[in-house]
């Protein structure tokens, strides 16, 4: 069967990952939209209508101006941050519970979560979930990403040819990691609380440095429970889930990489550590499982087809 798609914003980042999945694929055709009416309303609306599925991969106030002029039978994917905490719509992580494969399949309007959120949320809701910690827990998350994150604005500034010919130089803000979001507002955080069932805002220290993509999320927790029963919760409540793994370790001579699964669509977590202070890890391309790759998981949920199509 021939799917047809729309993707509104497909010049951005995410929308152009999104075109690169579906090069390979036979099962997609792409409805287009002349450049000069990219910015139309009714051009745009016409065109969802005409789809089978959509992606919105627009600002927030432009996916909430489309969302709401399209008929309630147009099936929509909204990458943008606007409906992630909406409880109209279906929260696209079908790892997040046991049911919220079949909410995303019998919706027609789903929010793709946060690449931060993401690693956040998979590292916290299984504990929350089994009492290991309490929901008013003080959680810290630590998030490394690459600058593809930024968007094409960051892409530019750090793919600046000037820039490139003395990269490492000392006068070089953008080739040392950079913390952002210091005023503790990251628009990932509602979501993150809303997701993973705590009640309290967690400190999040986001960094962005100077590699193309590839992301790691850290979570340090002290538990009333060993680190080999941590372990165990993750393998009980991620087992089966295709595109993300537990693993015993991920330690590499001592050393974590964040962009080890860069190019890929899965998303793995180690439970590092000790006993006394346990570490979670999430790694992942956060242009993958993080954005265009989990939005492609979310579509193929939602036609009824094999969720990993096009992403294995």
């Amino acid at each position: 069967m021939i799917y047809k798609v729309f993707i509104d914003g497909a010049e951005g980042t995410t929308g152009l990952k999104i075109h690169q999945y579906f090069e390979k694929r036979d099962d997609i055709e792409l409805i287009h939209i002349d450049t000069d009416k990219r910015k139309d309303l009714d051009e745009r609306v016409a065109c969802v209508k005409k789809a089978d599925i959509s992606f919105l991969c627009l600002p927030d106030t432009a996916a909430k101006e489309i969302a709401s002029a399209v008929p309630a039978e147009c099936r929509i994917l909204d990458t943008s941050t606007a409906h992630r905490t909406d409880g109209s719509w279906a929260y696209g992580m079908p790892e997040l519970s046991r049911e919220q494969r079949d909410r995303i399949r019998n919706s027609n309007r789903v929010a793709v979560p946060g690449c931060h959120a993401t690693g956040v949320i998979l590292l916290t809701r299984p504990l929350l979930e089994a009492g290991a910690v309490r929901k008013d827990y003080d959680f810290a998350a630590f998030s490394l990403t690459g600058y593809s994150g930024g968007g094409k604005k960051m892409i530019a500034q750090y793919e600046n040819d000037s820039r490139l010919v003395s990269r490492y130089g000392q006068d070089d803000p953008l080739s040392s990691p950079r913390q952002y979001g210091i005023m503790q507002h990251h628009k990932h955080l509602p979501e993150i609380i809303a997701a993973s069932g705590m009640t309290g805002t967690p400190s999040f220290i986001p960094v962005v440095a100077d590699y193309y993509s590839g992301m790691q999320v850290i979570v340090p927790v002290k538990c009333a429970v060993s680190r080999k029963e941590v372990y165990d919760i993750f393998r009980e409540y991620y087992e089966g889930q295709p595109l993300v793994k537990v693993a015993d370790s991920v330690d590499d001579g001592g050393f974590i990489a964040a962009n080890r699964l860069a190019g890929t669509n899965m998303l793995e977590i180690a439970v590092e550590g000790n006993d006394d202070n346990i570490i979670l890890v999430a790694t992942y391309d956060n242009l993958g499982k993080g954005a265009s790759g989990a939005a492609v998981q979310n579509m193929n949920i939602m036609l009824g087809i094999d969720e990993t199509k096009g992403l294995i």
